[in-house]
């Protein structure tokens, strides 16, 4: 079974491109997500890269921006590439079949505010300039 189940905020507005063939649209964003840490250790965040392709791309270039809190469910993919310099780069990529939008509003509009009671237990409120990229 390859399943996975994502929340977190995305870390810069999501890449949107289209295929030349069937002019399909992949979009591409990475999202921040918190690991769950015992009482007294540091915190860590994992930074996976998301793909979506078709209408579900196109909502994301019209709805994400950086920031925004979102859900993904879809799977992990791993592929390989050859870099300028003839190395071999290893990927591992979400590809995503849904996304949720947890937080709503047009591009232009700043997220909706976030509220101490509106955040699930194991995560934190960040504010963008929190984001380190």
């Amino acid at each position: 079974m390859n399943s996975v189940v994502l929340i977190g905020r995305l870390t810069r507005d999501p890449e949107v491109r289209y295929t030349p063939e069937s002019q399909l649209a992949v979009a591409t964003f990475t999202v921040a997500i918190d690991r769950l840490q015992a009482a007294g250790k540091e915190k860590q965040t994992d930074f996976p890269r998301v793909t979506a392709f078709g209408k579900t791309a196109e909502l994301c270039e019209r709805f994400l921006t950086k920031g925004r809190l979102v859900a993904v469910q879809g799977r992990i993919q791993t592929g390989s590439y050859k870099n300028k310099d003839g190395a071999t780069v290893y990927t591992t990529d979400v590809v995503a079949d849904r996304v949720e939008f947890l937080e709503w509003g047009d591009k232009n509009e700043s997220a909706a505010p976030r509220t101490p009671a509106g955040i699930p237990d194991g995560f934190q409120a960040i504010d963008d300039d929190d984001i380190p990229f």
